[in-house]
């Protein structure tokens, strides 16, 4: 039955004006974004990889060389306008091959790729190219990410101030140009902190995913031990090297670290993981509005250090636990191991032993092509450039029969059943402690905070997720850690999410503002 004309006019005026039935629009901001925000913008049609491209690059053309010279990129994808729109165009013809499907991600100048050298921040390597991919990078290029730069990294063989490197010099630190941006990841947290990509690959040894993201204000990951291979991958340590994801978000860590995550059989030491790895990926596991909610929390006061200048950084990390406290959390506060914890930390660490077979094996791998076929040939070549600390690894023998090797592989192993322990006395989902509480110190001051940062995570191999506390009085961020048990990075996920959600401390650095062009109004 058809309607009188001015009944259908009223029909459609009321449709149109109805709170329930009007279209609202979205806003994608570059700023804000995260890797869920970008697919809804791309499944609309209102943004592409392109365009995302354009953007990052607009930003890196401003503020990386010009500008504030914040120094991080060392290589640029020079094809990444023509993959992004290879990308664009598979995305409407078979959709998106995963969530990371043309999301230009940055890594650390130590992980290989088979289009872009791999310097490690050292000058002589500044042209060694590999042969292939990685492993994550791999998985990385499989899941249609972009591999869009290699970014500076505290010099991995010679002697350099803290976040600087022979092949480019100095990263600043976006929230305050004079101060360093952390360390070895520097041009990842630098880079990440001031977007010029969505998601940002780091690594460490003792603390080099964590520092530079707790310096830059970011979301990182140190990953369980096994949980994320190291194939392809310039390292220090074979015992406890590990690389993971450093963003913006807790959204993008858990959407890149199901990329990520997997078993390798060039490195054995990612069999631990094999049936530890979630089906459908950590996302799931985000639950910003309930996730602390009946969660039991161990603040770890073992891992506090104090004094005046900790003043502002201590009282950051108190807020932040009573934040846990009120959205939910049951905080059992202290625990403790009854262990002189910062005294054996001190004494578990082996990569002055390591770092020759770690790099011998590395160079190996690069094949008949490598610059160098050996740590000797390296330091035998570039005796002024190679650090006095890389020199003296030449010096150990076989490490099966040196005492002081396997005793601090003993204390390594003592301080992981700590904590367990621990953790299992009182059923905790998770320990919290600060990962540091003085913040970043001036270049012109070098590093000299050893003491200022918490290595648990690596001596022990268990996963530490940072999220940001806040700013002290200069603006400089401090971070929170949360560690778990083995291969309980979704525990952590979880509760980093809903931490996240009530804290809010993620602020774009003041010398890196956003620029014309990263807001898109569209309707859905």
């Amino acid at each position: 039955m058809h309607l009188p004309i001015r009944q259908t006019l009223a029909l459609v005026l009321l449709t149109l004006t109805s709170g329930t039935a009007t279209v609202k629009a979205e806003v994608f901001n570059l700023e804000t974004a995260t890797i869920r925000d970008i697919n809804k913008a791309m499944d609309s049609g209102a943004l592409t990889s392109e365009m995302l491209v354009r953007m990052y690059l607009q930003r890196i053309e401003a503020y990386d060389k010009k500008g504030p010279a914040i120094n991080t990129v060392i290589t640029l994808q020079t094809n990444a306008i023509a993959i992004a729109r290879e990308l664009d165009s598979e995305r409407r013809t078979s959709g998106p091959r995963s969530e990371l499907h043309g999301i230009p991600v940055i890594l650390k100048d130590l992980f290989d790729t088979y289009d872009m050298p791999t310097s490690g921040g050292f000058l002589p390597l500044k042209d060694s190219q590999p042969w292939r991919d990685g492993f994550i990078v791999d998985k990385l290029r499989k899941a249609g990410a972009i591999i869009f730069a290699k970014v500076n990294t505290l010099d991995w063989f010679s002697s350099q101030p803290w976040g600087s490197s022979t092949v480019i010099g100095q990263t600043k630190n976006p929230y305050a140009l004079e101060y360093v941006p952390g360390a070895s990841s520097s041009g990842t947290g630098a880079g990440i902190a001031a977007y010029f990509a969505t998601v940002g690959f780091g690594s460490e040894t003792g603390v080099s995913i964590r520092n530079p993201t707790s310096e830059n204000n970011l979301v990182g990951l140190a990953p369980t031990l096994g949980l994320v291979s190291r194939t392809g991958m310039i390292m220090s340590a074979l015992t406890h090297e590990r690389g993971g994801p450093m963003t913006r978000n807790v959204y993008d860590l858990a959407a890149t670290l199901g990329i990520v995550a997997g078993f390798d059989a060039e490195d054995l030491v990612t069999m631990a993981s094999r049936g530890k790895i979630p089906e459908g990926g950590y996302t799931q596991f985000l639950d910003p509005e309930n996730g602390l909610k009946g969660a039991r929390i161990g603040v770890l006061r073992d891992m506090f250090r104090s004094g005046p200048e900790r003043r502002e950084g201590l009282a950051l990390i108190e807020k932040a636990i009573e934040d846990l406290k009120s959205a939910g959390a049951t905080i059992i506060d202290p625990v403790s191991t009854g262990l002189p914890l910062f005294e054996i930390l001190s004494e578990t660490r082996v990569s002055v032993w390591e770092k020759k077979l770690a790099t011998d094996y590395y160079l190996a791998g690069l094949g008949p092509d490598a610059v160098f076929k050996s740590t000797e040939e390296m330091v035998r070549k570039h005796p002024d450039l190679v650090s006095n600390s890389m020199k003296r690894t030449l010096e150990f023998g076989p490490l099966d029969f040196d005492r002081q090797y396997l005793s601090r592989l003993k204390n390594r192993s003592m301080l992981q059943e700590a904590i367990l322990s621990l953790m299992d006395k009182y059923e905790l989902d998770a320990l919290v402690y600060p990962f540091k509480t003085l913040p970043a110190t001036k270049i012109s001051e070098g590093w000299n905070n050893r003491a200022a940062d918490n290595p648990l995570s690596s001596q022990t191999g268990y996963p530490g997720l940072l999220v940001p506390a806040g700013f002290t009085s200069k603006g400089l961020p401090i971070a929170l850690e949360f560690l778990g048990r083995p291969f309980d990075e979704p525990v952590l996920i979880k509760l980093a999410s809903a931490y996240e959600h009530v804290s809010g401390h993620r602020k774009t650095p003041p010398n890196t503002p956003p620029l014309p062009g990263e807001i898109i109004t569209y309707n859905p």
